[in-house]
């Protein structure tokens, strides 16, 4: 499930912006598609100008009947009467999203036979200091076993000593979802540190889920702002 808002407050119309000649969005598609790690594909919006040019390009498409704070509310509406156990959720604006980093999440749900996981999601090792204290960039800390504690846009942990070392992680907008964890998520209030962050997947941590992050090596670039968007564009040239 690709969820795609085409007013994105930071940068309006981003995934119909152009990309090597085809719309941000498209890309998305695409390379989710190509994956072929899927049974199915589908763009969830609420924008029939999205909803058009996927279905130009002979995608699949399911409208939004309700107004969404969030990507994960608006997939929970999607899948609410499929017959489905997982659910991954690609951010529109992720065009170089790869197999290898899918593959390896979606093993770990195959391996947790318990079914103990609520969530897991991605996470790449950074290490430019302009990155990691750039807001646009989301940073998470884990624990021994890879289970996420907290998510932030603020340098996480803070180097207070110079002298320990530490290994700072980007989070990357791919999600994985249980569908009964993607059920709970939408009838779950927004608190205080969602609403302050703006990321959702403090949501879950706050009401107590757990989230595996899985790390993966491979970089792509999500498109946030105009400069994300110039750096998109030479890296597909």
């Amino acid at each position: 499930m690709i969820p795609a808002r085409y007013q994105a407050s930071r940068f309006p119309a981003k995934l119909m912006q152009d990309l090597g000649g085809k719309p941000v969005i498209v890309r998305t598609y695409e390379a989710a598609v190509n994956t072929e790690l899927f049974d199915e594909v589908y763009v969830v919006t609420d924008s029939p100008i999205i909803s058009d040019v996927i279905q130009g390009i002979g995608g699949k498409v399911i409208m939004s009947k309700r107004a969404h704070e969030s990507g994960s509310d608006r997939i929970a509406e999607a899948v609410e009467d499929m017959d489905v156990d997982v659910v991954i959720n690609v951010q529109g604006d992720e065009p170089f999203i790869d197999a290898e980093s899918l593959g390896k999440i979606i093993k770990v749900f195959k391996n947790d036979t318990e079914k103990e996981i609520d969530l897991g999601s991605l996470m790449t090792p950074i290490t430019d200091w302009e990155e990691i204290s750039n807001p646009n960039t989301v940073k998470v800390v884990v624990d021994h076993q890879g289970f996420a504690l907290y998510f932030s846009r603020s340098p996480i942990p803070y180097p207070r000593d110079k002298e320990v070392e530490a290994t700072y992680y980007k989070h990357k907008g791919v999600y994985v979802f249980r569908k009964r964890a993607l059920m709970d998520f939408q009838k779950l209030s927004m608190l205080p540190l969602e609403a302050k962050e703006k990321i959702e997947a403090i949501r879950f941590l706050e009401y107590g889920k757990k989230i595996k992050m899985v790390e993966t090596h491979v970089t792509g670039i999500e498109i946030d702002t105009p400069e994300d968007l110039e750096r998109a564009r030479k890296v597909w040239k």
